[in-house]
């Protein structure tokens, strides 16, 4: 259940973003603003991490980031940290927002396509049909009932940020073992500080006072405490039903777009909402469990002495639950339900 608690606080918090960014795209440049968001989760969560710096013990509750990290770290920041807020707020800028956040749903689609395609990982037919029906949402939301002439480029820059979100999500899998907030904030900084340097280069001018903090919180809450928060299901049900629970997001985006923004409701959104929605309650009922064995392993990650870690402590290891520290694993066979976290990435 913490995996899923924490993919659904983390669609709650992006979901609230798409519209709120919406009511401040006017004021702001939109690469200027993918810049800013990112720039404000990072400043955000670099504040906190200083604060956390006064725990005592805090150094032994999170595994700090390693150099085996860094490639997959700079992948993921170039792809969801640099391209992927771009396209989103070109996008954003000539789209509904309700339209916009259920739209992004087909993050989730591309992001569980690259899990079990390209890094493997396990899923079965309830899986690819709760997929399969977030597709059919989002198909079913490009048309809309209003078939026009040429390209709809709005609605590809927010299909291609998905992608990129896609790619980012598969890529932060690799380091999800370590520090979260250190990974929020990292890409906070770099791709913020990068995709503001961009903006203002192109001409964006920056907001009064009032708005660049509204731009902050907006960024650190929907950006940055969302990723540490996602970051964490990672670790804990993997890349493909953590994009899945984190669909969720856009009903959150819809609604308050049409309740507080003053966008209507229609009929197309409805059956997206509902054929979104059914492919969500798929993987959230989902089960899965079987023997399984698991290798012999060795690393680093925040933990609580389980099932799974039955273990002795080197001289050093501070006290209390839970903590980090480097450990093994012996080779251990039994049956249990799972998700693929972190200890269970094993074939079928």
């Amino acid at each position: 259940m913490k995996g899923i608690t924490f993919a659904l606080l983390a669609a709650v918090l992006f979901g609230l973003s798409t519209p709120l960014a919406k009511s401040v795209s006017p004021h702001v440049e939109p690469g200027l603003l993918a810049g800013l968001l990112y720039l404000g989760s990072g400043l955000g969560l670099g504040a906190y991490a200083l604060l956390r710096l006064g725990r005592r013990q805090s150094s032994s509750r999170e595994a700090a980031l390693n150099r085996t990290d860094a490639p997959w770290l700079a992948g993921s920041i170039l792809s969801g940290g640099v391209v992927g807020p771009l396209l989103l707020m070109w996008g954003l800028a000539q789209t509904p927002a309700s339209s916009a956040s259920l739209l992004l749903n087909l993050e989730g689609v591309f992001t569980a396509l690259l899990a079990w395609f390209v890094f493997k990982e396990n899923f079965d037919a309830r899986i690819a049909w709760g997929m399969a029906l977030v597709a059919a949402g989002g198909v079913c939301l490009s048309w809309m009932g209003r078939p026009g002439v040429g390209v709809p480029w709005s609605s590809l820059a927010i299909v291609g940020a998905c992608f990129a979100w896609a790619v980012d999500n598969n890529l932060t899998r690799k380091v999800s073992a370590g520090d979260p907030v250190q990974i929020a904030m990292l890409k906070g900084l770099i791709a913020g500080s990068v995709n503001t340097a961009l903006g203002l280069a192109l001409g964006g001018k920056l907001p009064g006072a009032s708005v660049l903090l509204g731009v902050g919180m907006i960024g650190f809450f929907g950006y940055g405490l969302s990723l540490t928060w996602f970051v964490l299901a990672l670790r804990h049900i993997g890349t493909a039903r953590t994009g899945a629970y984190f669909s969720t997001a856009p009903f959150v985006g819809a609604t308050v777009a049409v309740l507080f923004l003053g966008e209507s409701w229609s009929v197309g959104l409805g059956i997206a909402a509902l054929l979104m929605g059914i492919g969500v309650w798929l993987h959230l009922t989902e089960r899965h469990e079987h023997g399984h064995r698991h290798e012999p392993l060795e690393h680093d990650h925040r933990h609580t002495h389980d099932d799974h870690h039955q273990h002795d402590h080197a001289p050093g290891v501070p006290p209390g639950e839970p903590h980090a520290h480097a450990h093994r694993h012996e080779e251990l066979a039994h049956a249990h339900a799972h998700y693929p976290d972190i200890h269970h990435r094993h074939g079928h």
